[in-house]
C-alpha cells in the first residue's frame, strides 16, 4: 500500500504546484494526512457532478427535450429559472440541519443519490413522455432535482473546508472542471454524428450518462475521510434565517460580496440568450446542439485550470476579470446579431461567443466559490454559503423575470448590450472587495 499512497501523494504535489503536501492552512491537523487521498475523491466526485450538469442543462438538453415530447412553448421558459432558483432558494433553511451533523458529508450523499434519481426519471420521459403532461412531469422532477442539488451545493463546500487546505481549493475546482469539460467535448462530439434531429433514445442515453455521473459524485463523497465537526451553534430555520439577517447587516464585506455576486449573474444569463441566437440559425437539429455542447466542454477544459490557480492568488481579482468578460462576452454577441449578412445567418459567430462567455463563467463561479470559503471562517462557512446562495436564488427570479420582459421588449440582441453594462457594474464591485486570500 506504500507505494501508491507515495504515487498518490506526487501527485497530488504535481496537481497543486506544491512541494509539501502538508499544507494544511485552515483544515484540522487531523485531516492533513488524509488530505491527497481527499483531494483525488473530491476531483473525481465534482467530475461526475459537472459532467452530469453539462448533459442535463437547463439551457441546452432540456429544451430539446421538450421540444422532442411535444411540451408547450412556455414550458421552456420555466427550465432555467427553476433550474437555479430551486437549488439555491432551500439553502439557508437547511444550513442549521447541516451544522447539527458532526459529518456533513452524508448530506452530500443524499443530494448526489437524489440527483442520480431524478436523472433516470428524465432519461425515462425522454423515451415515454408526450405532450403537455410529459412537459409537466419533466419541469416536476426537475423541481425535485434542483432541490436535491441544493443539499449537495452547501455540503461540499463545508465538506471541503474540513478537508481541502486554503490555497488548494481553486486549484481542486479548476481541475476538475478541466476533466469535466474535456468529457463534455467528446459528448458533444458524438451528438454531432447523430441524425439532423435529436431522438428520444439519443436524450435518454444523454441523461442515463448524468445520473451515472451522479452516482459516481455520492459513491465519492461517502468515501471521504472527514474528521468529526463541532455541533454546537446548530439552528432551525427560523434561527438561521435570524442569524442570516443580522449577518447580512452586520458584516460589511459580506454584504458587499452578495452585491458584487448579483451582478455577475449576467453571466449565467446571457448564456440561453446566445444560446438561442445561435439555434434560431440551425433550428432544432441535433447538429447544433453538438457543437454548443463541444464548444462549452472545450471552453471549460481550456479555462478552468488556469481560473483556479488566479482564484487561489486572488478570487477578488477573477470575480473582476469575469464581470469585464461578461461585458465584453455580450457586446461581442450583439454586435454579431446587428452585423447584416452571413455573420448573422451562421451558428458559429454565436457558437465562439457561447464559448467566450462559457470560459468567463467559469472563473465567475470558481472565483466567488473560492472567495465565499476562503472569507467565511469554520463555524460559520455552511451559513455563509447558504444565505449566500438562497439570496442569490431570490435574485434568479426577480432579475430572470425582468431579463424575460426586457428580452420581448428589446430582443435577444438588445438584451445582451443591456447585460454588459451589469457586468461592467460587478466588475466596479469586485474590485473593491477585500482580499480574503
Amino acid at each position: 500500500m506504500a507505494a501508491p499512497e507515495i504515487s498518490q501523494t506526487r501527485l497530488f504535489e504535481w496537481l497543486t504546484g506544491d512541494e509539501d503536501s502538508r499544507m494544511c492552512r485552515d483544515i484540522p491537523d487531523e485531516a492533513c494526512n488524509e488530505q491527497p487521498r481527499n483531494f483525488f475523491l473530491h476531483l473525481v466526485a465534482a467530475l461526475g457532478n459537472k459532467l452530469a450538469d453539462e448533459l442535463s442543462s437547463a439551457r441546452l438538453v432540456l429544451p430539446w427535450l421538450l421540444g422532442v415530447i411535444g411540451a408547450p412553448l412556455w414550458m421552456v421558459g420555466l427550465l432555467v429559472p427553476i433550474r437555479e432558483s430551486g437549488a439555491l432558494l432551500p439553502q439557508l433553511f437547511v444550513a442549521g440541519f447541516i451544522r447539527l451533523r458532526p459529518e456533513r458529508k452524508w448530506v452530500w450523499v443524499l443530494g448526489g443519490a437524489l440527483q442520480a434519481l431524478a436523472a433516470a426519471l428524465l432519461a425515462l420521459l425522454a423515451l415515454l413522455g408526450s405532450g403537455a403532461v410529459g412537459g409537466g412531469l419533466v419541469l416536476a422532477v426537475l423541481v425535485a432535482l434542483s432541490l436535491a442539488r441544493g443539499l449537495s451545493s452547501i455540503a461540499t463546500k463545508d465538506v471541503m473546508g474540513k478537508t481541502i487546505a486554503k490555497q488548494r481549493r481553486g486549484t481542486l475546482m479548476g481541475w476538475s472542471g478541466s476533466v469535466a469539460g474535456g468529457v463534455t467535448l467528446a459528448a458533444g462530439g458524438v451528438l454531432m454524428l447523430f441524425g439532423d434531429r435529436p431522438g428520444e433514445l439519443a436524450l435518454a442515453v444523454l441523461l442515463g450518462v448524468a445520473a451515472l455521473g451522479w452516482a459516481v459524485n455520492a459513491l465519492c463523497a461517502a468515501r471521504i475521510k472527514e474528521t468529526l465537526g463541532a455541533v454546537e451553534g446548530g439552528e432551525n430555520a427560523w434561527d438561521s434565517v435570524k442569524l442570516g439577517l443580522r449577518l447580512l447587516r452586520d458584516d460589511r464585506a459580506f454584504r458587499h460580496f452578495n452585491l458584487s455576486r448579483a451582478l455577475l449573474l449576467a453571466s449565467a444569463l446571457a448564456l440561453p440568450y446566445v444560446a438561442l441566437l445561435g439555434q434560431q440559425q440551425s433550428g432544432a437539429e441535433l447538429g447544433g446542439l453538438g457543437i454548443l455542447i463541444v464548444v462549452s466542454g472545450l471552453a471549460g477544459m481550456l479555462a478552468s485550470p488556469i481560473w483556479g490557480k488566479r482564484a487561489d492568488a486572488s478570487s477578488r481579482r477573477v470575480m473582476r476579470d469575469g464581470g469585464l468578460g461578461t461585458a465584453a462576452g455580450c457586446l461581442l454577441g450583439a454586435a454579431f446579431a446587428w452585423l447584416p449578412g452571413a455573420w448573422s445567418e451562421s451558428v458559429w459567430p454565436y457558437a465562439l461567443v457561447y464559448a467566450l462567455l462559457v470560459i468567463v463563467h467559469a472563473g465567475v463561479r470558481l472565483g466567488r466559490k473560492t472567495y465565499i470559503v476562503d472569507m467565511a471562517g469554520a463555524d460559520k462557512r455552511a451559513l455563509y454559503v447558504a444565505l449566500s446562495n438562497t439570496l442569490t436564488g431570490v435574485l434568479m427570479l426577480v432579475v430572470g423575470g425582468a431579463v424575460g420582459l426586457l428580452a420581448q421588449w428589446l430582443g435577444s440582441a438588445g438584451l445582451l448590450a443591456c447585460l454588459a453594462l451589469m457586468g461592467l457594474g460587478a466588475a466596479a464591485s469586485a474590485w473593491r472587495l477585500p482580499e480574503v486570500q
